[in-house]
């Protein structure tokens, strides 16, 4: 257990170089599972999901390596099949390594995964995209157990919603599978891309990715490679918007502009200056925020559902009333409870939080992380608050956020992690 005690109101004025995409990795490392060789990536983040996912790996039999922000993995020699259910339960994400491993070794077990609880999220769609392609499976006793009769095989497969998880484990469960497989209504986002161009820097075939429609032409193995994931966009937003509340100026190395346009938009909009370069972004604020115009979250290339914490917490200080629009998870307001303990005036109405923003509102008190980007948007609230704020549950936040402490004080912030 871990919390930050952050005293607030400390303007910026520092250089921050953004980490490696969290929601880009996971993916990619579960993909090494395929790849009956050495793969070497590159800015791994150091964060708690991809421990896990590594301890995954072990299990299975690979051989990792970790050098910093370096990951060496070898799986010429995996003979696992089963996720223990303790690791299952403590990364949501890790049902994307069910399609991996079951067209590594025809058989998988695996239980229901956990991680941050943002209400539904079912697997369904994951589990029937895979019968398509030739799997059959059993539940008991809350283990699903998987199987291939001979080898998976192409399939058209529509997906009712364009789900990120389901998309990547069709990707993953592809490039091995006979034939062609042809995803509609697929997910779009950068880390959608960044895995299929993973996945071809191995020796698939992958055409589409990042538009509606992936085609995947199955080959019969992959080979070893070097990789780098790309920059995380919900981390680089997370810094802009504990600039925007505490002031000053910051700027961010390593930034891909355009996977944050329905962002860097938002933030011009609340006042916020933002000049960029060649190398990154530079963010100032002198702190007299605006409303937002109606924010809903969206499917990419619309407002990321991962970012509506942030942007709530930064809408408490802003003068008026902005509304937010939650489409993507249930249960993913429960930072908005925590944020009134400060001060905030917010109503929850379902889907929707209004949230009647003042800066003066805004001090510091004890508050406690339920998940990842709510957690992040605690942090964020705490930098512009009046005094001093603690935020428990500090596990949540360092499964996506890389040593978070020590990036914000080095550009400014007082905040330190016990």
């Amino acid at each position: 257990m871990s919390e930050y005690i952050i005293n607030g109101r400390k303007k910026f004025d520092g250089i921050i170089k953004v980490q490696g995409a969290k929601n880009s990795i996971l993916p990619i490392l579960a993909g090494t599972v395929l790849c009956q060789g050495k793969v070497i990536l590159h800015y791994c983040p150091q964060i708690s999901d991809v421990e896990t996912a590594i301890n995954i790996l072990r299990c299975l039999g690979c051989r990792v390596q970790r050098d910093n922000h370096t990951i060496t993995v070898d799986s010429k020699h995996m003979n696992g099949y089963t996720i223990p259910d303790e690791l299952m339960r403590e990364m949501r994400s890790s049902v994307m390594f069910l399609g991996a491993i079951l067209a590594r070794t025809g058989y998988a077990e695996i239980s229901l995964p956990g991680g941050c609880e943002l209400g539904a999220r079912p697997i369904d769609m994951h589990l029937s995209a895979l019968v398509q392609m030739g799997m059959t499976f059993e539940e008991n006793h809350g283990k699903i157990y998987c199987q291939t009769a001979n080898s998976l095989h192409g399939a058209n497969i529509h997906l009712s919603f364009p789900s990120v998880g389901a998309t990547e484990n069709i990707l993953l469960a592809g490039v091995l599978a006979k034939g062609t497989t042809i995803i509609t209504n697929c997910a779009r986002e950068p880390e959608i891309v960044d895995l299929a161009d993973f996945l071809n820097s191995c020796g698939a075939k992958i055409t589409g990715a990042g538009e509606s429609v992936i085609y995947i032409e199955g080959v019969d193995r992959l080979h070893d490679t070097q990789y780098s994931v790309i920059p995380d966009r919900i981390v680089c937003a997370t810094y802009m918007t504990a600039v925007a509340v505490s002031g000053g100026k910051l700027f961010l190395e390593n930034v891909i502009k355009p996977h944050m346009n329905s962002i860097l938009s938002l933030i011009e909009q609340s006042g916020c200056q933002i000049e960029e370069t060649k190398s990154g972004i530079c963010i100032q604020s002198d702190c007299q925020l605006q409303k937002f115009p109606l924010i809903r979250t969206m499917p990419y290339p619309g407002f990321p559902t991962d970012m509506q914490a942030p942007f709530m917490a930064m809408s408490c200080f802003a003068q008026g009333t902005s509304v937010f629009v939650e489409n993507i998870f249930d249960s993913r307001y429960r930072h908005a409870y925590e944020l009134c303990r400060m001060g905030a005036k917010i109503d929850i109405q379902g889907k929707v939080a209004i949230v009647e923003g003042n800066r003066k509102n805004m001090s510091g008190s004890t508050v406690e992380a339920k998940d990842l980007r709510g957690g992040a948007s605690l942090i964020v609230a705490g930098l512009g608050a009046e005094g001093t704020t603690v935020v428990k549950g500090g596990e949540y936040i360092e499964r996506g956020y890389e040593k978070i402490e020590e990036y914000l004080s080095n550009a400014g912030a007082d905040i330190v992690k016990i």
